[in-house]
């Protein structure tokens, strides 16, 4: 520890005598009473008025470069009573330089691009982005201390084209789009980010050294002057129609094979001052987000699924405070789901019992005010969901497995000087009945010292479910997290600890998969970030794990990572690593409390690339080994993709993830309370297969497919003791513990923005599972016989119109 502690202070003063005060460049904001027409020329008379950014320098591969004059960057700002106007011409020697893909709204590929980020409060921590590629396609970002928000979606209006010698582009944002203070004449922190795909470039215009730690908004310019700017009445309705066809063959002549339905509702946003703004969604119909990829999943824990639906990925910053927000819980499983089995009388069966809660509404408010106190706000109400009991084909009764159930959270965040904050979170789960309900409470710190070099990071939580114990008691659990690190210079550190009691539980609105842990974390990196003779830049980095149970202080896991990866100057990325794992004690694989399965050790070790995206042809390869003893337990990973660009509308890419592993030991099944120990392989295998085509920069066409197949075949069985230790069992427990599961899925989408903000969606899914114990069959054999397995059909038709109040007044 004073090795460390010596190492820590060198750094520091290392770092601190290096840092020169750097000159802040600034942009003066210039307001017009002329027209400006946005469509992708410069030639309106209120151009000639603005400022001009321009001389970038180089953020990436080599910090520090001026822009070379035949490459220059011109940005333009104006700004009048209702937008924010920006201009800009982008030249090229040749225009063969230009990177060009259509790829739908708020994806940015292989494009070049031009974005502006404001930070309307100068806070240097929060901020809004927006950005436009030489097609003229759309990508916004919302930033805060979390980073980048790509989710989160603005309505403003860009036009750019390709002309001799670069390309020429055109945004207006209104005031709308973005939140600012309502201070008479205020200063904004600025930046601007140009990235040339095809030479592996990025610059910004107020120069960002990625050797500062601490948030990159920190070193951002500023706009001087805007004066005299009020915000609009921000409210905007987005009413929605949809239908759906589906189709699925039950062969049952009770049961319809085809189903329709048709859905109407709406979002609102409306802006309840200058600051805060009020997100709703009433009735929400959430049936075209992209399929589940669905998997075997072997261990004691539950899957934790992406969030497709827009609500809740959209300007949710603020809620993600402290990871005690997982909004898959919103309309999940419901909480007595697995219960019903157990309430069937005699001669009963479950006609029904559907695995998802109806969604009501769910509301959000959200905002920060001009001292730099974010405030957020999130409610969502769910429906009672039931079970379908029948006897003798007859339908007797209905349990409730989910009551009306209200979902929130409460966040303050409160931005501090030299890009530091501190926050407060509550989530709450209440039900109705007798249900019991659920309340997490935590205060978070970041700290970073006055040249960002140092961070002292934590987080201090209560949980309580009350209700949950006999006689209607709380149980009250505690979890910390406590982290020093240093992020300036080109050597960094970082050491954490995570403590979770064995009664803190933030399971009923967030993901935690087990408590009962202290869990110490140490990283080493060094990074040299000055191009040389074969590189651009390369990271050496070290990273140690601990882990023991709370209570009883037992050692679970330790894990030794040391990896090196760096771009080379053909713009690949390149990288090897080396993981050890000694011998574990696993408390919870053997499903059983009291049991400890012994892990063996276990080491992996691996290399991987990324080829020239750029390209019209690019892959990506990696490659892991795994080693094991005692039993000699040989695993590999391999993951592979490529994409081909045949022009700037089709793309054709392929995923491929192998994972074959032999001798793997792991719980088979429990028997005559016996807990069962399997010796086994392991085979998987996912391919997915994208088809995207763009017919402009307003409408596209995707298909996704996706096939998944996983294999257990067990062919040894032990008997696990409490102590660890196992013995060999003879018999034989296949049919409960050998697995042959496929999952198909195919997602084709229809988009076509038909107005600002209003699209039209047509959407074909496809959906097929099986499983079985036929662990005999091969991958082709397997994939042949899931085709011609029942399927799931639904055609889907949607249509969401994008109303804005003072349009409609003006009207």
């Amino acid at each position: 520890m004073k090795l460390l502690l010596a190492v820590c202070v060198f750094g520091f003063a290392l770092t601190a005598s290096a840092q020169k005060e750097k000159i802040v460049r600034k942009l003066p904001a210039v307001r017009t009473t002329q027209k400006i027409v946005i469509d992708g020329d410069l030639k309106d008379e209120a151009w000639k008025t603005a400022p001009i950014a321009t001389d970038l320098v180089e953020w990436r591969p080599s910090f520090g470069n001026v822009e070379q004059y035949k490459d220059r960057t011109e940005i333009k700002i104006l700004y009048d009573n209702t937008a924010i106007y920006i201009g800009g011409f982008c030249h090229e020697a040749t225009n063969d330089s230009i990177s060009t893909e259509l790829v739908g709204r708020d994806v940015v590929g292989v494009n070049d691009f031009v974005g502006v980020l404001f930070d309307t409060y100068n806070d240097k921590i929060n901020g809004f982005g927006y950005y436009v590629t030489p097609l003229g396609e759309q990508y916004d970002a919302k930033y805060s201390s979390n980073g980048e928000d790509g989710s989160w979606n603005s309505v403003y209006e860009s036009q750019a084209k390709i002309v001799p010698g670069g390309w020429v582009f055109e945004m207006r944002i209104p005031y709308s789009a973005i939140r600012f203070s309502s201070i008479k004449k205020q200063d904004w922190g600025i930046n601007i980010t140009r990235r040339r795909s095809k030479s592996g470039k990025q610059l910004m215009w107020s120069p960002t050294d990625p050797t500062i730690g601490g948030n990159f908004f920190a070193q951002f310019g500023l706009w001087q002057g805007v004066e005299d700017i009020k915000p609009p009445v921000r409210l905007s309705f987005s009413p929605y129609f949809s239908t759906y066809l589906n189709h699925y063959p039950y062969n049952d002549p009770a049961i319809k094979n085809t189903a329709t339905s048709v859905n109407g509702g709406m979002d609102v946003k409306y802006g309840i001052n200058q600051s805060f703004t009020l997100d709703m969604t009433l009735i929400p119909d959430f049936g075209q987000v992209q399929s589940d990829n669905q998997i075997l999943n072997l261990t004691p824990f539950e899957v934790k699924y992406n969030e497709n639906r827009t609500f809740f990925t959209e300007g949710t910053e603020l809620f993600s405070k402290g990871n005690l927000f997982y909004s898959r819980r919103i309309g999940g499983e419901p909480l007595h789901y697995n219960d019903v089995a157990n309430e069937l009388l005699p001669g009963e069966s479950i006609a029904s019992n559907p695995d998802q809660t109806r969604l009501l509404n769910a509301t959000k408010v959200s905002g920060r005010t001009s001292s730099g106190l974010g405030i957020g706000v999130f409610n969502a109400i769910t429906a009672p969901q039931y079970a379908t009991i029948e006897s003798n084909g007859k339908e007797t009764r209905r349990i409730e497995t989910d009551p009306l159930t209200n979902y929130n959270i409460i966040v303050f965040d409160q931005s501090l000087k030299r890009n530091s904050s501190i926050s407060f979170i509550n989530t709450n789960v209440t039900r109705s009945g007798t249900d019991y309900d659920a309340n997490v409470t935590a205060a978070l710190w970041d700290l970073y010292d006055k040249k960002n070099n140092w961070n002292v990071s934590g987080k201090v939580g209560e949980s309580q479910l009350i209700g949950y114990l006999p006689g209607g008691k709380t149980l009250s659990g505690y979890t910390h997290n406590i982290g020093f690190s240093k992020q300036g210079g080109n050597f960094n550190m970082s050491f954490s600890q995570e403590l979770v009691d064995n009664k803190f539980s933030s399971n009923d609105m967030g993901y935690l998969t087990n408590n009962n842990y202290i869990d110490h974390y140490l990283w080493f990196g060094y990074k040299w970030l000055k191009p040389k003779s074969f590189y651009n830049n390369i990271y050496a980095n070290f990273n140690g794990y601990y882990s023991r149970r709370f209570e009883p202080g037992d050692y679970q896991a330790a894990r030794v990572n040391v990896n090196v990866n760096g771009q080379m100057k053909n713009l690949w990325y390149v990288g090897i690593f080396t993981t050890i794992k000694p011998q574990q004690n696993d408390y919870y694989e053997p499903r059983v409390t009291g049991y400890v399965f012994k892990r063996p050790s276990a080491y992996t070790y691996g290399y991987w690339f990324n080829s020239n995206n750029a390209k019209k042809y690019s892959a990506n390869f990696e490659l892991d080994i795994t080693r094991s003893n005692p039993h000699r337990s040989n695993g590999y990973d391999i993951f592979f993709s490529n994409q081909f660009r045949f022009n700037k509308k089709l793309t054709i890419s392929t995923n491929t993830n192998l994972s074959f592993y032999t001798n793997d030991l792991g719980y088979a099944t429990t028997s005559n309370d016996s807990v069962i120990i399997a010796l086994r392989s392991r085979n998987t295998v996912e391919n997915i297969f994208t088809v995207k085509y763009n017919f402009n920069n307003k409408m596209g066409l995707s298909f996704r497919a996706r096939h998944y197949w996983s294999m257990v075949n067990n062919r040894q069985y032990f008997t696990l003791k409490q102590d660890g230790s196992m013995i060999n069992n003879p018999n034989n427990y296949s049919s409960a513990s050998d697995y042959n599961v496929n999952y198909f899925n195919i997602d084709m989408v229809y988009t076509w923005q038909f107005a600002l903000g209003s699209f039209i969606n047509i959407v074909w899914k496809n959906a097929i599972g099986t499983q079985d114990t036929d662990v005999a069959t091969a991958y082709f054999k397997n994939f042949s016989n899931t085709l011609t397995a029942p399927q799931l059909n639904s055609l889907s038709l949607r249509v969401i119109y994008f109303l804005d109040y003072l349009s409609l007044k003006k009207k």
